[in-house]
Formats: C-alpha cells, structure tokens, sequence
C-alpha cells in the first residue's frame, strides 16, 4: 500500500508542478477558444491541461517500475506498456483538437486506432464472468471487439460530461478510488496478480485527477481540455479492462467454494465494470441521452449542445458549485454502493444505506425547487439565500424645479410613477403662456 501511495503522490505532485507552467504555454499557443453557445464560462480559459496529467502519467509509472514490489508488474505483464503506448496516441489527438479543433470522425477512428494498439500489445478481454454460467471464453475478435467497443464508450463518457469547472476530473477520481478498492481487494486478500495492473492504473490516474483539480475547480484558470479528458477516459478504460478480463474467476472459486459462486460474488462489480454502469454510470448515462437526444432530432451523435446533465441541473436553479457536488455524490453512491455490495452482498444494512442516500440526493436535486425560508430568529446565522427578504418601498422621486420655483417638464415618453402629472404640468405652462400670463 505503501508504494501504491508514494505513486500516486508522485503523480499529483508532477501533476500539480507542470500545470501552471501549462497554463501558460496554452496561452502562448493560442489553445484558447472563444466562448461558445455551450460553455458555461464567461471568459476565454486556456485549454492543454492534458499535457501536464499526461507527463503525470508517465512518472507514476516510472516511479513504479524502480520499486521493489510493483516493479514486478512491469516484469510479468506487457499491460503498463500497452496502457502507455495507446495513452500517448490519444493524447496526442486531444493536443490536435485542443489547438485546431479536428473533425469528430476523425477523433473517433484515433480512440479506435489507440484501443487496437492496447490490444495488440496484450489488454485485452479474454473472457467474460457470467451469472449462473460462469466462465465464458472469447474468440480473439471476440475480444478485440469487446475491447475497443469498451475503450471508446468510456472516453466519450467522460468527454461528453467535461462540461463544468472540476466536474470530469472530480468524478474519475470518485471512480478512480472505488475501483482501487476493488482491485487492491482482489490481489492482497485474493493473491490474484492479474489483478496488480489494474490497481497501478487506479491509483495513477487518482494522482492525475487530484494533481490537476486545484487548477480546475471553479472559476477554473486552465481546462483539460480533449487531451485530458480523452486521456483519463482511456485510463480508466485500461483498468476495467484488465482486471475484468484477465482476471479468471478460476482462480477466485477456491475463495468462494465453486466457480459460478465465485462470478455471483465478483458480478457486481465485474459486469458494471464491462459495459460500464456503476463505475462511470453517470457519464454512461449522460452519453445515452446525448446521442438520443441529438438523433432524434436529425443532429449528429458528435454535435455539441447544452442538453448535458450537469447543463440541466443549472437550468433548473443550481449553482455551479453546487451542480458540480451532487454530480460527486451521485457518483460516489453508485460507485462506493456497488462496491460495498461486492464485499458483502448479503447485508440488507448496504441496500438500506443506498436507498436512504438515493432520497437525500433527490432532495439536494429538486432543492431548487422550492425555496425554504429561516425563520426570523435564525435569520443571522444561515446563508443569504435562505433569509427572508423585507420588501423596501421606493422613495417619490423629486420633481426637479426651475430657478423661479417652478416644475421643469418632463420630457415625452419618460416612464415613472409620475409621468401623467409632468405631462399636465407641461401642458398647463403652454396654456399660461399662450394667455401672455407672466410666469
């Protein structure tokens, strides 16, 4: 665990260092796009911030290949070098986009392009757990289908929901974590190996989430930008991979008492993992609606609007600060609920949790609408917005006055309380004066 925490550390802190100097080379570059019709923003943001997770990437797993214990992951498996080759692919598409906004097919076949370059170096999924059948074995096309299918759900999930200050990197973390969990829980407690890569990969890509948030939470100073959000989509995608397809559930049956026993204890997590429901659910689901909502009305799947989830949470009366925490909360419940059920399933007390935590984070969503009031002697201790508000009457509005004392007209088309008595006023002056009345 130890080495596990000094890699994250080290990818944060790389992270964290290379931002700021980013930021400003993102500027240089011109990598700063105008406002469009979607942003949230109000001001220009650079973009790029992928770079700086990706040079974190590369020293998480260069820390990791000089220590005693997870040395011997890069020693037994080809899996970091697969993840490394396709991350640097795909991040190399995102800096393109970043700075010339290439076209959506064009990204499209590179997510594809770095999926194929995973799969030729050994990630791949090699068979799959299935409840009350057990271990199904996949045909190399097969898997390699499956695979890339996997890779590029998952990155235009976490694309497509890269739409507010810190809310992709924030939720990855969120996924990130639970997902160590898991993997850490299958290889320590279990003695599985196959399981070491897919927890190198979690705390990893946690050291680039938390590394580059600080720079990103809102008002954000740079954006991730495609490079990142494509980059952390592909990690996260490369973990599932090899733990849920590497991983035999032979292995685990000598645990669990039988082979089918053992894919019902893992298939909370294992199947989720796979299309994927629980650790990504949110983005997964924000996907779905997307490209149903853009073809449905005869839009490309590809083509941006503001009809995202967290764009309908600020429509509805949340602020950004607070859109960006429930977003955190629904995923932390599904992704930490599925993990709690994957440890013991059999508790009643998880399924209570979960359903108790669903109701409060209904409450927090529809907070907007109704608008609860303190009462009178709690009025100085809780926030503005839930104070009661005393109407305050208008003061009349002084008739300005000539030297001599009398009403200076007001002129035609004034709007006010008092425009019909100026417009009398004006009327009367030019009947005296007519008459020759001295003023």
């Amino acid at each position: 665990m130890r080495e596990y925490l000094l890699t994250l550390c080290i990818t944060a802190a790389v992270t964290y260092l290379l931002t700021g100097p980013v930021r400003k080379f993102a500027i240089v570059a011109g990598a700063m796009p105008e406002i469009r019709a979607r942003d949230v923003h109000r001001e220009p943001t650079p973009r790029l911030g992928g770079i700086a997770m990706f040079f974190g990437l590369c020293a998480g797993l260069l820390v990791a290949d000089h220590l005693t214990n997870l040395s011997t992951v890069f020693d037994n498996s080809n899996e970091p070098r697969a993840l490394l080759s396709g991350a640097a692919l795909i991040w190399l598409i995102g800096v393109l986009d970043d700075k010339f906004e290439i076209d959506a097919l064009i990204k499209l076949g590179g997510q594809m392009i770095a999926a194929g370059v995973m799969v030729m170096q050994g990630l791949t999924i090699l068979w799959l757990p299935i409840p009350g059948v057990g271990n199904v074995a996949l045909t190399q096309w097969q898997g390699t289908l499956l695979t890339v299918a996997l890779v590029v759900i998952t990155i235009n999930a976490v694309n497509f929901v890269d739409g507010l200050d810190g809310l992709a990197a924030g939720m990855v973390c969120i996924a990130s974590a639970a997902f160590f969990l898991y993997a850490y829980r299958v290889w320590v407690s279990y003695g599985i190996e196959s399981a070491a890569p897919a927890t190198l990969f979690a705390a990893i890509l946690m050291g680039m989430c938390l590394g580059f948030l600080p720079h990103n939470m809102h008002p954000a100073r740079i954006f991730m930008g495609d490079s990142g959000s494509m980059l952390i989509g592909l990690v996260l995608a490369a973990g599932a991979i090899s733990i849920t397809g590497q991983v035999d559930p032979d292995a685990l049956k000598l645990f669990a008492g039988s082979e089918q026993a053992a894919v019902h204890q893992t298939v909370p997590v294992y199947i989720p993992l796979l299309l994927p429901l629980t650790i990504i659910a949110i983005p997964a689901a924000d996907l779905v609606l997307a490209i149903v909502r853009r073809t449905w009305r005869g839009q490309s799947p590809f083509a941006a609007d503001r009809g995202h989830l967290h764009h309908r949470l600020l429509e509805i009366g949340h602020s950004h600060s607070r859109a960006v925490l429930i977003m955190y909360f629904w995923s932390a419940l599904i992704a930490f609920g599925a993990l709690a059920y994957s440890v013991n399933s059999a508790s009643m007390w998880i399924v209570l949790g979960v359903v108790v935590l669903s109701a409060i984070g209904l409450v927090l969503l529809l907070l907007p609408r109704f608008t609860p009031r303190a009462p009178m002697w709690a009025q100085r201790v809780v926030p503005p917005r839930y104070r009661r508000r005393v109407p305050v009457a208008e003061p009349a509005a002084a008739t300005p006055q000539t030297p001599e004392g009398e009403a200076v007209p007001t002129p035609v088309g004034v709007a006010g309380v008092n425009g019909a008595t100026a417009l009398g006023a004006r009327s009367h002056l030019l009947d005296r004066r007519k008459a020759g009345t001295p003023r």
